[in-house]
């Protein structure tokens, strides 16, 4: 049952892709700046709102599509989700509204940035723009009192990026590793290193992601960066190299998504990718390998976050605390095939009787070894003084 789920899922981050649209980073900056981002910052005192959760047993979570476990009979069923509701009697309004980051910021920053309500209690996007939300205010502290699996069962590699030290603002939704993929049967020989995709044999058969957020850290790693600590000389060191392999024709071009099937129908040999895809496509290709560098990979996450002026912090934070449970985050694990934030997940699936379900406990892109774990990072985060910058020569090397 695993396995058929598995070849004919669609991935959250290639819908997303096909969805399209969102604001670019340009222009959300200039939302921001336009408005004065000075002035747009919250106060601590100024976030909470009177919480209604006691009175008003339910809550508005806005996440991605397909970004949660569903019934593999009905899929209009959220297994997970529902036992939420029936233990606790708290009426969850799930919405699958968030296709891009860029997009979903445009849609709910002149709330925030005016001290207005969202009309949401609870949102996921992904950990460089969970930074700009914490730098600006726009979230509330979470009360960890309220939330004891989330103190004991988060993955010690994701409790403290630098822009939320000790997760207090953000609790990881799923995570992830950006790295490499590549068709070992049609390449003829393993890759092992980042520099290993400009070899000669792969001219023209390399992609890399298109965006900055995205693209960085990875390359960054290949040249012995500590991505934690990454400087400017770092960033533009990275686009002297990408643009001579562009001049050289050796880059292919820049993706989405998309490079699934670049991959999958042998167009390219070699990307940079992201671990959850490629455990979907090792099901129908298990010659596609997925490479944490020697130099070191960039794990990200996708964060819980409560807005400011939420109406049910309290009921957020009891969701968000309950799908820390290890059996709960098993289950949902063994849905979306991301790297699951809570490693006690691992023992749970492990004794499944299912066959299938038990070997995700021993998939490294879900659970990943001590060795794999040994050599990820969270990156630095692009601050604002500097995103302008360093966009505007990006998007001019990826043709955007």
């Amino acid at each position: 049952m695993r396995a058929n789920h598995v070849t004919t899922q669609v991935t959250r981050r290639s819908l997303l892709r096909a969805l399209g649209g969102g604001a670019t980073a340009a222009a959300v900056g200039a939302l921001v700046t336009g408005c004065g981002v000075p002035a747009a910052y919250v106060a601590p005192g100024d976030r909470a709102a009177p919480d209604r959760s006691a009175r008003d047993r339910r809550l508005v979570w806005a996440n991605w599509p397909l970004y949660i476990d569903v019934d593999d009979n009905d899929s209009s069923k959220r297994p997970t989700l529902e036992a939420f509701e029936k233990r606790t009697g708290v009426q969850v309004e799930y919405t699958e509204e968030i296709n891009d980051n860029d997009e979903f910021f445009g849609k709910i920053s002149p709330a925030l940035m005016n001290h207005q309500r969202t009309g949401r209690d609870l949102i996921v996007i992904s950990d460089w723009m969970c930074a700009r939300f914490v730098r600006l205010g726009w979230v509330q502290k979470m009360d960890r009192a309220r939330q004891p699996n989330v103190a004991k069962y988060l993955d010690p590699l994701l409790r403290s990026p630098a822009f939320d030290h000790g997760r207090r603002y953000t609790v990881p939704w799923q995570s992830g590793i950006t790295g490499i993929a590549y068709d070992k049967k049609r390449l003829g020989r393993e890759i092992k290193h980042v520099k290993d995709l400009w070899a000669d044999d792969l001219k023209g058969r390399v992609t890399l992601l298109s965006g900055l957020d995205e693209a960085f850290a990875l390359l960054m790693q290949g040249n012995g960066v500590d991505i934690t600590r990454w400087t400017a000389d770092d960033f533009h060191l990275v686009c002297d190299q990408v643009e001579k392999l562009v001049r050289t024709h050796h880059i292919r071009r820049f993706t989405g998504n998309d490079y699934i099937k670049d991959l999958s129908t042998g167009d390219v040999l070699a990307c940079q990718a992201y671990s959850g895809d490629i455990v979907q496509l090792q099901a129908d290709n298990p010659h596609i390998e997925f490479v944490v560098p020697e130099e070191g990979a960039e794990l990200w996450a996708d964060s819980l976050m409560i807005p400011d002026l939420a109406d049910h912090k309290a009921n957020a934070e009891r969701l968000i605390d309950y799908y820390y449970q290890p059996d709960v985050a098993a289950e949902l694990a063994a849905w979306v095939n991301y790297v699951c934030p809570v490693p006690a997940a691992r023992d749970v699936l492990a004794s499944s009787k299912d066959k299938d379900t038990a070997a995700l406990a021993h998939d490294p892109l879900i659970f990943p070894d001590d060795r794999m774990r040994s050599r990820l990072a969270i990156a630095r985060d692009i601050r604002s003084s500097e995103r302008m910058e360093f966009a505007k020569r990006w998007n001019r090397i990826v043709g955007l």
